[in-house]
């Protein structure tokens, strides 16, 4: 069962990825608000989020992250990571780059240790802000599923019709590394689509764009929860250790989630 996060503030869980994460939730807390509509989101389906699409206040971000980092402290269990994610695409938020400071400032007064890792779908890393504003954080972890435009379009349903998966590379260049790739790796069918981003036409090309982005770490991961589309396959942790060998190969560290 798919489900909305449906606080500002969430967590703390255990990250497969991260640690002890405390969650930040910029997006509405009663609907999804996204430039993707992922046939994998363990929110669901964009359309089955309709109601009203407000993103949290700044100031009230500032003040529940406040508390609850004091209290976490307090009990002697601070966050190893405040991770932005949550019922959507953070980076939509327009004081997006403001949070970012706010974040960063209290992280250094109440819990230096920890790090702040945003999980973005990198459709707004052609807005300046943005990209400044992740070049802040300590885990800029950004999404690429395929190297193909067709794949992409099967599994992420970019809304903006323009998105090209060259054009996310070239704004990923620019990162010149200080950033984390990540992408999921699934198969199966969708509306009676096949779709399958582990076949060796497909490694080979994405493993061409990893190279040439050259992140600082990769990613890979399969299904761990609920999913929209019911009829998608988990793939292997064997399997998803090969891929990281050949990620490896190329003198870039790769973590199987």
């Amino acid at each position: 069962m798919t489900a909305l996060f449906s606080d500002i503030i969430f967590g703390p869980v255990h990250s497969r990825r991260l640690g002890l994460s405390l969650g930040v939730n910029l997006l509405p807390t009663e609907s999804k608000l996204c430039s993707f509509d992922c046939i994998y989101c363990e929110c669901g389906w964009n359309a089955e989020h309709p109601g009203v699409r407000r993103f949290n206040r700044r100031e009230e971000v500032r003040r529940l992250l406040a508390e609850t980092l004091r209290r976490m402290v307090a009990e002697g269990t601070p966050p190893d990571v405040v991770t932005f994610a949550g019922n959507g695409e953070p980076t939509l938020h327009p004081e997006f780059g403001a949070v970012i400071d706010d974040v960063i400032a209290l992280r250094d007064e109440l819990c230096p240790e920890a790090r702040v890792s945003v999980l973005s779908n990198a459709t707004q890393l052609h807005r300046e802000e943005v990209r400044a504003a992740l070049l802040r954080v300590d885990n800029p972890i950004l999404k690429l599923d395929s190297a193909f435009d067709a794949t992409v379009r099967r599994m992420n349903t970019p809304q903006n019709p323009a998105y090209t998966v060259r054009g996310i590379v070239e704004q990923m260049k620019r990162f010149d590394g200080r950033m984390i790739l990540q992408t999921m790796f699934l198969r199966g069918e969708c509306d009676g689509e096949k779709i399958d981003n582990t076949t060796e036409e497909e490694v080979a090309a994405w493993l061409r764009l990893v190279d040439e982005i050259r992140p600082r770490q990769v990613m890979v991961y399969s299904i761990d929860r609920d999913t929209p589309c019911r009829t998608l396959e988990k793939v292997s942790r064997e399997e998803l250790q090969r891929i990281a060998a050949r990620v490896e190969a190329l003198g870039i560290d790769c973590s199987v989630a």
